[in-house]
Parts: structure tokens; C-alpha cells; sequence
């Protein structure tokens, strides 16, 4: 916390103030004599009252010395990778802390003026001021003026009920002494602006000034520090966005009491009073500007660090989106999911999704993530936490196998002819291609690039199934596998998060990296909390990359996938499940990997001919072509430049 004084006019005492005994014998000789008569009465029940309480309060009260390392929770704020901010998060309290020294001194000013003048020159508790507001009170017959200290204040906020009980003030007393003796009166002070309630769900100056003004509190003029001061007492009462007349009310008391102690003069009192206040808008209740990104991010860094630490702890997470990327994502995925209702391909408007993902593959960065048409609709989502069979696009896996094994390449030959196995129950097995028929001796090359299935569940079988789904851990992906006999042909659930980050290492040519959505977590000091710089490691033989990378490239250009062809290299694979139950394409160039998912979210069929080449592809290419713009072309590595395993 800053200790540093408060800047320009400092705080201090007029020399023509009337002492504090001089105003406490005045205001007494107003009250009738019979009301004396009660007040000391009173005086001596509250003494002796006190006296009692003291002694118990000093044996069960809370030890004030926890708050030499207390840290009023905070807002959890969400940004893009340019800073941008997407969300804040927090629990009942909406709180930005800031030092004392980032605070407008005229806010430190007007809030002292108006609820505790005396401040740095009382140890906590001020008696007169407590005596002068029990004289007022009973002179009105209800509670007009309070007589607590900001300390006492502090002390009721942070370690007392409200109840307005005898016992309450005492331990308030008692507390607000002991508060004093350990931190020093600007510390007090800075805790007091951080903490207090503004009304609106709004915790802290800080968070206060940029929601009734738009503006950070260093920036508040002396118009606006009063009308904050004011409110005080009662937030919701006097807020501007309830009742403006009555906050310049209140502004107007703030300005006479400042004026009154000399701590301001009557032409700035003035000035400020005609002076017209931009008032914002209530902000502690904001959306999320990308919620897919920020609801993922939500979940990961709980699982992580607990709810608590998320709502309460200010952290500052930056992540790896762009804002327009996002957008533009956001807008493709929900005019293709217009198009193919229209098409007549879903069974139905809200049943029928898509999802897409896209990972730079230097950095496994994801660039964007839509988890499905409208999240206002339906909140689940696909990208991360639907495990949907991903047909074709995992054969990509098995050819990378054989490849690494040594004893493949691109031209090995396989027969495409009728073949029958026995599955772990005895059943007998027998993989047939899309469409039916058979074409003989085909190269790895034809059968990939024709998507030919019976050549991939022989491959399977040839490297063994347990080292593909070994090469699909090596990838990142973490779902669970089982080495069935139809696991080439994509008899196994993926997301499309683990989908595009696999495939982003094809396009790295090997390199890889843990796919995230978190560049950097920070506490509000700056220390780092998280931090997700890539590491890059080489894990995968770059002669078989480059193989299979050289396959892929051929899927498009005059394979499966033609109409994912673009004006610049890319790669990829379509995936088109049994029934049309799941529909595929995940392509990538060397600057990014992109997977894109469209099915139904009951599972059942789409409308016959939904194909990976001709539904999903060009989506993709779709997507990719407005990506990409501006980005210049690349190429990936040719085979003959690594040694073949």
C-alpha cells in the first residue's frame, strides 16, 4: 500500500475552526436542560456498558493484524492478445484496487471532508464527534449524523455485522484503536477508498469512477469527487442513475463542508456546482464480448486455481484470440449454418450445429474457437466439449504411422480388395468403402486421397493400432481410445479443439506445442501466475510430416476435397461418418490449422449426401480465404530435404 501523503492541498486543521470543545459545549447548550439530564444518564450507561464490553471485546475480537497482508478481492478481467477487453468476472464484489496515490486527491478530500475531517488527527476513535452526533440524533428523534471514523467504518466493513447494537460500537472502538496501531493513517485510507460500496454492485473507487463517469479515479475532477463522497451513506439513494437532483444534492453538502474546513474556496465551490457531470453507465453487470472464449477460459483456470482465486483474486488473463478473428469466425460459422438449414440439411434450426476451431501452428495459440450457431440459444460448447466421431479425418494419424515406421512411404502399394476380421468378441469384422467397390493395387497416395477405407484398416492393422494411438497422445489429444479394428476409420470421439492442434503439428512439420487459449495469467501486482509461451519440441519424424503433408496437399487438389482448393497451398482431410451422422474437414496451411464440424446435436442424421468435400469444405475455405488475407503464401518442406526413418 502507498504511504505516500496526499498530493497538493494537504489536509489540516483552519486556524479559525472552533475547537472541537468549543463546538461539542455549543452544540450541548442548545438541548433542553431535562435532555441534558438524559445524556448524562446515557453517558453513564454507555461508559459503564463500554467499560464491560471492552473487557470481553479484547479477548474475542478478530486480530486486526491480518491486515498488514490483507488484499480486498477483486475483479477478474479477461483480454484478446492485443489487450482488448473481453470480460470481467467477479463474486458479489465488482473491485479494481488501486494505491492511494492513483486517487484524485479532490476524492480524498471530499470523502474526509464529509465523513471523517478529523482523520489524521485521532487514533481511531474521535469522542467528540461521537458525543456531537448522539446530541443531534436525539434532538431529532432519529439517526441525522454518524460519529464513526473512516477507521471505525473500515473495521464494521471488513469484521462486523451492521446490526446497530451498543455492544457493535464498542467492539468497533475498541478494533478501530487497535487498527491504528498497526498501519499507518494512509494505508487506513487507501483499504477505506478500496473497500467501500458504491452502490450498483460497484466495490472500490476505482471501479466507481469508470462506471459513473468513464473514467479511471485519478482523473476525477472536484464536481465528481464530491458527488462520489456524497453518496456514502446510501449508494443506491443518491446515485445519479436513480436520482440525479438528489446526488447534486448531496454534491452540494460535500462542497460546503469542504469549503467550510478551508479545503477548498468559494469560487472553486462554485465552479463545481455549475459544473455538468458526464454520467456513464452501470458496467458491473457486463457481458462477455467473445463468450465461447471467455466461458473456456473460465473453466480451465478453475480447474486450475479454484472458483475463489477466478471471482475474487484480480487476475489479469490475457488470451490468445483476436477480437476480429473471433468475429469473423463468429460470423461465418452462423451465415453456413443459415445456408445448410436453407440447403435442407438438418433435421431441424436447433438441432442442427456447427463448430470451428483454428490453432497457429508456431505457436498452438487457438486463434478461434465457435462452439455452435448462437450462443445465446445454446450456451454448450461444441468446439471443446462435444466428442463427436471424426470418420476419414483420423486416417491422416495412421498414415503418419506407417510413414514413421520406415516401412511405408507415399508409393508403398496396398490392395483395396475384400478383407475380414475378428473383433475382441469374436464378431467378424469386414470395413467396406464409401460407395461401395473395390479398386485393387492403389498407392498410399490414391487411397488417402481418395479416402479409400479398407487401405487404412489394413495399414491399421500393419503398424499396429496401439502405436497410432500413441502418435495421438504425442499430438495432444486426450480422449479416451481403444484399439478396435475400425479405430483407422474414425470409430473413436474427438473434439474439434483436439482436431485442429493435431493437425496444426502436421503443419509445423513436426514441431509441438500444448494447444491453449491462455497466453499469460497475472495477479494485480504483475506477478506471473501462468504462463503459456510456446516451447516448441520436435515430436515427430519431419521425413514422414513432410510425406503425409505432401499426401494431404493432393486431397485438395485433386482429392476428396477439391472444393477446399484455395489460391495458396493447404492441406487437409475430409471425415464423413456412417448414416452422415458427423460431417468433416480439418485443413491447414503452414500459418494455420483449422477444423470444422457440422452434425446434429441429438445424433441423428443429416439429410443424405452431407458429405466432408462437399457440406464442410467450403466452410473452410470459406473461413481460410478471410483469415489469410494479407498473410503471405508458404509452403510446406518437401520429404527429400529430411532422412527417411
Amino acid at each position: 500500500m502507498s504511504t505516500n501523503a496526499l498530493p497538493n492541498k494537504q489536509i489540516k486543521k483552519s486556524n479559525s475552526e472552533p475547537s472541537p470543545v468549543f463546538e461539542f459545549v455549543q452544540s450541548v447548550s442548545k438541548v433542553t436542560a431535562g435532555t441534558v439530564l438524559g445524556i448524562t444518564m446515557l453517558t453513564s450507561s454507555l461508559v459503564a456498558g463500554g467499560l464491560v464490553g471492552l473487557a470481553i471485546s479484547f479477548r474475542n475480537l478478530p486480530d486486526v493484524r491480518v491486515l498488514k497482508n490483507y488484499t480486498p478481492s477483486e475483479t477478474t478481467h479477461i483480454y484478446d492478445i492485443k489487450g482488448r477487453p473481453l470480460a470481467s468476472l467477479h463474486d458479489e464484489a465488482n473491485r479494481e484496487v488501486i494505491p492511494l496515490n492513483q486517487i484524485s486527491p479532490d476524492l480524498k478530500r471530499a470523502v474526509l471532508a464529509i465523513e471523517d475531517s478529523n482523520f489524521y488527527n485521532h487514533y481511531g476513535i474521535y469522542p467528540i464527534g461521537i458525543m456531537r452526533a448522539f446530541v443531534a440524533n436525539l434532538e431529532q428523534g432519529k439517526t441525522v449524523e454518524g460519529g464513526s471514523t473512516v477507521t471505525m467504518q473500515l473495521v464494521k466493513n471488513l469484521f462486523l455485522s451492521p446490526t446497530a447494537k451498543l455492544s457493535r460500537k464498542v467492539a468497533e472502538a475498541v478494533l478501530a484503536i487497535r487498527m491504528e496501531q498497526i498501519l499507518e493513517k494512509n494505508e487506513i485510507l487507501e483499504l477505506y477508498l478500496n473497500q467501500i460500496y458504491w452502490g450498483h454492485n460497484l466495490y472500490g473507487v476505482e471501479t466507481a469512477a469508470k462506471s459513473y463517469f468513464n473514467k479511471s479515479s485519478k482523473d476525477l475532477t472536484l464536481a465528481e469527487a464530491a458527488l462520489m463522497a456524497g453518496m456514502i451513506p446510501a449508494p443506491e439513494q443518491y446515485s445519479p442513475f436513480i436520482n440525479y437532483q438528489k446526488s447534486k444534492q448531496r454534491q452540494a453538502t460535500v462542497l460546503a463542508r469542504m469549503r467550510e474546513l478551508n479545503w477548498i474556496t468559494a469560487e472553486e465551490e462554485a465552479e463545481a456546482l455549475k459544473q455538468p457531470l458526464l454520467v456513464g453507465k452501470v458496467t458491473s453487470f457486463s457481458q462477455s464480448k467473445l463468450p465461447y472464449i471467455t466461458n473456456a477460459v473460465i473453466q480451465e483456470l478453475t480447474e486450475r486455481f479454484g472458483k475463489d482465486a477466478v471471482l475474487k483474486g484480480g487476475m489479469r488473463i490475457q488470451t490468445t484470440i483476436d477480437m476480429n478473428f473471433q468475429r469473423m469466425a463468429e460470423t461465418t460459422v452462423s451465415e453456413w449454418h443459415e445456408i445448410l438449414y436453407y440447403r435442407g440439411l438438418y433435421r431441424s434450426w436447433d438441432k442442427g450445429q456447427l463448430a470451428l476451431v483454428a490453432v497457429d501452428p508456431r505457436t498452438h495459440f487457438v486463434k478461434a474457437m465457435v462452439g455452435g450457431a448462437d450462443f445465446k440459444t445454446s450456451q454448450y460448447n461444441r468446439a471443446i466439449q462435444a466428442r463427436r466421431q471424426p470418420g476419414s479425418a483420423f486416417k491422416p494419424f495412421v498414415y503418419y504411422t506407417a510413414f514413421a515406421s520406415g516401412k511405408f512411404s507415399p508409393y508403398s502399394i496396398v490392395m483395396d480388395t475384400r478383407v475380414s476380421y475378428r473383433d475382441g468378441s469374436n464378431e467378424r469384422y469386414s470395413p467396406r468403402n464409401y460407395g461401395g467397390g473395390y479398386s485393387g493395387a492403389v498407392s498410399i497416395r490414391k487411397a488417402l486421397q481418395s479416402s479409400l477405407n479398407i487401405p487404412a484398416v489394413k495399414i491399421g492393422q500393419s503398424v499396429g493400432l496401439n502405436k497410432v494411438i500413441e502418435v495421438c497422445r504425442i499430438l495432444g489429444i486426450k480422449s479416451p481410445m481403444e484399439p478396435v479394428i475400425s479405430l483407422p476409420l474414425g470409430s473413436v470421439d474427438l473434439t474439434p479443439l483436439e482436431m485442429a492442434g493435431a493437425y496444426a503439428t502436421f503443419a509445423n512439420n513436426g514441431w509441438h506445442s500444448d494447444t491453449t487459449f491462455i497466453v499469460q495469467v497475472t495477479d494485480t501486482s504483475g506477478n506471473v501466475l501462468l504462463d503459456n509461451t510456446p516451447k516448441p519440441k520436435l515430436v515427430l519424424n519431419q521425413w514422414a510430416v513432410a510425406s503425409l503433408n505432401s499426401v494431404l496437399v493432393g486431397v485438395i487438389e485433386r482429392g476428396t476435397a477439391t472444393r477446399a482448393k484455395m489460391s495458396r497451398q493447404a492441406a487437409g482431410k475430409t471425415g464423413t461418418t456412417s448414416s452422415e451422422r458427423d460431417v468433416w474437414f480439418v485443413g491447414y496451411t503452414p500459418q494455420l490449422a483449422t477444423a470444422v464440424w457440422v452434425g446434429n446435436d441429438d445424433y441423428r442424421p443429416l439429410n443424405y449426401g452431407a458429405t466432408g468435400g462437399t457440406t464442410v469444405a467450403p466452410i473452410w475455405r470459406d473461413f481460410m480465404n478471410q483469415a489469410m488475407s494479407g498473410m503471405r503464401k508458404e509452403y510446406f518442406p518437401p520429404a527429400y530435404k529430411f532422412e527417411k526413418p
